[in-house]
Order: C-alpha cells, then structure tokens, then sequence
C-alpha cells in the first residue's frame, strides 16, 4: 500500500491484516506529515512491515505500487499480492476463516481475481477513526447517491499472483495480469472501505489529493473525477454540507435498513479499535451543514440540467444547419438542373424556329418557281 496521512487508520488496518495471517505488508509512505510516518517505522524498527519512502507528491501511485507489487514477489517470495489502500480491511467474506486460509485453497492457475469493494458508512463526525460508528453497508442505488453528491460505489481491487513483471494500473483496480477465473464461493475474497472518516481527515484526504493532481502534468482527471469534484468544493468553501450530506441521518438509516439499502456490519469494528476517538459534531452544526449540503446538489443537478439541455439545444441547432446546408444545397442542385432545362428548351425553341424559316424560305421559292413557269 501507498500511503499519506492515515494516522487516524493506518495502525488498526496493519494489525488486522497481520492478524489476518498477511505474511509481509509493503507500505511506502508519500511523505506524511501527520504522524503517520512515525508510526510506520514503530511496525518496521522490529520488522513487522517493509517500508519505504517516496517524498513525490505526483499522483505516481501506478508506478509506485507496480515496485511493491513486483518485490513482494522477488525480494518477499509472495505466492498472492493484494494491492490495497490504507483505509481498506480485506477479508475472506465466503466463509469464517482468515486471508491466510482463504488463499491457501484459492489455486494460483486463476492467476488473478477482481474483489468486490463495499463502502461503509453511518453518521459524520468532526474527527475520529470511526470504525465503531461507519458500521453499515451501503448499497444505495445510482439515483440515491447521485441525490447526495455521489457518482458511484468504489471500484472493485484486484488481487494477483507474485511474479516478476505486473503491472498495476492507477488507482489499484486492474492488474496486467489476466484473470483465469475466481476463487470458490466458500473462499470469496472481499473488502470493507472506509473511506469518509471524518470531516478533519476528508478534507485533508481532498486537499491532498487535488494539490498533487494540480502539480503533474501526465494524469489529466475529468472535471467530473469525484476527487477534482471535492477539490473544487473545497475551494470554494462548500464542502463541509457535502460530506455531512453524503452520511446518512438517523432517520435514513432507519429506511435503508428496512429497504436493504443499508446493512449492519459489525465485523472491523468488533475486530479492531479505533486509533482516534470520534468527535462529533454539533447537532445544529450538523442539521445546518446537511441543508448546505442539499443547496449545493441541487444546484450542481440543476447546472448538470442546464449543461445537457444546453448540449441538447447545441444538437438540435447542429442538426438544423446540417440540415439548412442540405437544402441549400439541393435547392442549388435543383437550380442548377432548371437553368440547364430552361437552357435546352430555348436551344430547342431556337432550332424549331430556325427549322420553321427553312420550310417557310423553301416553300417561297417552290411557289416563285411554280409562278415563274406559267
């Protein structure tokens, strides 16, 4: 994993890794300045992680997790890598047995497998770890999340077998090496996602995130990309609403339970503590920020509204002028073929006339030499 300022997570996800039987944990720290770093080299000073440093602040994740993922097998002898972020906890979800087992029954000739990603989620808060509070399972439809400023759930991880030359693709959802399959049911392999803490460690997450976009050249992000969107948010001081909106009331909880959009899962908050205690917010603060929130995804909806009516009209006059152009041009076509007609038919006239003299001319002199003969 690469990772910057995780402090709030970082430990918990080391010791539930290792005590999931993880034998080696790569991790290459990107410079962190909140604490995280000093406690990465607490697990390397007596060898519980192998850890790096890259002070390159470039969104240069691909080639930086590609290294990891080729040394956990040349250096590590690794038989499966798993390419993870710091605030995912993976986990056998077939059945109740470790990472460690799990792969040992998964057979290498898959080679590689997609693992499904949930987000977990449940009330916002100021500060804290949350893993004991972000208990639920969120399984919103598009339509829901896009009501909150969402686009979609995660994408899915990939996990691979140890070799010499794979490739990683940003963001750690593909793999250069292809999938001959998937592991038993009874040996599923899944991840739990934490990855809207707090509103102290979400807002650093963006800042962090759209400062080191803006500072390379090579990746160029959609204005759309959910974390250009955040950023843009942030900038213009509006993200706070965003967050607390995207976290479920009380009131949402109790429906999405009931409707299935939202299922307990007290798995990682039984299995681990929590590294740093939530703050919440307070309770009008919250209720303000969640109607903040509201105005500013119904006016991203109604600018989104605007843009595709907007391109639509654009289409429209596209059309119409293609369509203009082609009957400008057929009206020529037709001029054109009318000018030539008319220009035959007065050729023909002309020709008639010029035949009707003839007969007229021989007439007169048939009658002149009749005349000349009596």
């Amino acid at each position: 994993m690469m990772v910057r300022d995780e402090a709030d997570i970082i430990g918990a996800v080391l010791d539930y890794h290792l005590a999931q039987g993880v034998d080696t944990i790569i991790v290459t720290d990107n410079s962190s300045i909140d604490g995280t770093t000093e406690i990465l080299e607490g697990y390397a000073s007596d060898g519980r992680i192998d850890l790096r440093h890259d002070p390159v602040q470039r969104k240069q994740q691909s080639p930086v997790v590609t290294q990891m993922a080729r040394d956990a097998f040349t250096i590590h002898g690794a038989d499966w890598v798993l390419n993870a972020d710091a605030d995912e906890f993976w986990s056998c979800t077939g059945s109740d047995i470790t990472l460690a087992e799990a792969f040992a029954q998964i057979p290498k000739s898959i080679q590689s497998f997609s693992v499904p990603v949930t987000d977990m989620t449940g009330p916002p808060a100021a500060d804290g770890t949350g893993l004991q509070r972000l208990t639920y399972q969120d399984h919103r439809t598009l339509d829901s999340l896009a009501k909150v400023g969402l686009l979609a759930h995660s994408t899915h991880d990939a996990a691979h077998i140890g070799t010499a030359d794979v490739n990683v693709v940003q963001g750690n959802h593909y793999v250069s090496i292809g999938s001959q399959g998937a592991p038993d049911p009874e040996f599923e392999i899944g991840v739990r996602h934490f990855p809207w803490r707090s509103w102290a460690q979400f807002s650093n997450k963006v800042r962090n995130a759209g400062t080191a976009y803006e500072s390379q050249t090579i990746l160029t992000p959609s204005p759309n990309h959910h974390g250009m969107r955040d950023y843009r948010r942030l900038l213009e001081g509006t993200l706070r609403g965003s967050y607390v909106l995207r976290h479920p009331s009380a009131e949402e909880i109790e429906a999405g339970l009931a409707s299935g959009e939202f299922v307990l899962d007290e798995q990682i908050s039984r299995a681990v503590a929590s590294p740093t205690p939530d703050l919440p917010f307070d309770a009008e603060l919250e209720h303000v920020e969640r109607i903040l929130g509201g105005v500013v995804e119904a006016r991203e909806a109604l600018r989104k509204e605007v843009e595709l009516r907007d391109a639509e009209t654009a289409s429209h006059i596209n059309v119409l002028e293609a369509e203009k152009a082609e009957l400008r041009a057929l009206l020529l076509t037709r001029d054109a073929t009318i000018h030539s007609q008319v220009q035959r038919i007065r050729a023909l006239e002309a020709y008639s006339t010029e035949l009707r003299n003839r007969r007229i001319v021989r007439a007169a002199d048939a009658l002149a030499r009749k005349l000349r003969s009596h």
